[in-house]
């Protein structure tokens, strides 16, 4: 009996775009930003900030660092959120529905800049609250954890006090699925544009194996 759903962020609710945010960047003076950011992990100062390890802060004057000249704290976070898009209003209300019927958690290697941006923009200025969505946010940058570690997925079990197998995880990266699997969690690899037909369906599916 499935009771949990578990959800990742970037690029199963919210859609990304990379080379939005590789372009913006560069147009700031940071080249090379394509060995350090990926849609699923990233690498040097952008890993700290997802990681917890460096505040805003700290990650804004890295940014200069590495440039070498002064950069506004607003443009280097508007250049971050380049990368993200929108979360589609059939998936919010998608997310709703499902949690009338289950439980509904967040699984997320995200950041201090990204995650507060996407819920103002995505959540609430289109007239929901996080609250009606999901139940509880495990974010990479609030418990020092990144998938695919196994430790974060194990963070998420042990608080819960959950049974792997009443859980069904969506992600849209073959490692973090793994991972999962490996912890006995039922998991789903999520393409690329799923749209809420593909979750409704595959839930369905997993509550009638």
């Amino acid at each position: 009996m499935i009771t949990t759903l578990i959800f990742d962020f970037g690029g199963v609710l919210i859609n990304l775009d990379r080379q939005r945010c590789i372009d913006a960047f560069e147009q700031l003076g940071l080249h090379d930003i394509d060995r350090l950011i990926d849609n699923y992990a990233q690498a040097g100062i952008f890993a700290q900030l997802e990681n917890g390890d460096i505040t805003t802060d700290e990650f804004h004057d890295g940014v200069r660092q590495i440039v070498g000249k002064p950069i506004d704290d607003h443009d280097i976070d508007a250049a971050l959120n380049a990368f993200l898009l929108d979360i589609p209003t059939e998936k919010l209300d998608m997310l709703c529905a499902l949690h009338q019927r289950f439980r509904i958690l967040l699984l997320s290697n995200t950041n201090a800049i990204h995650f507060p941006h996407s819920v103002r923009t995505q959540i609430t200025d289109k007239g929901y609250k996080i609250e009606q969505l999901i139940d509880k946010c495990y974010l990479s940058y609030e418990i020092h954890l990144s998938k695919p570690q196994p430790e974060i997925f194990r963070c998420l079990l042990d608080t819960e006090q959950l049974d792997p197998a009443e859980c069904l995880f969506f992600d849209d990266s073959a490692r973090n699925i793994e991972t999962a699997k490996a912890l006995g969690i039922n998991a789903m690899l999520v393409p690329p544009h799923a749209n809420a037909d593909f979750f409704r369906k595959n839930i369905e599916k997993e509550l009638h194996r």
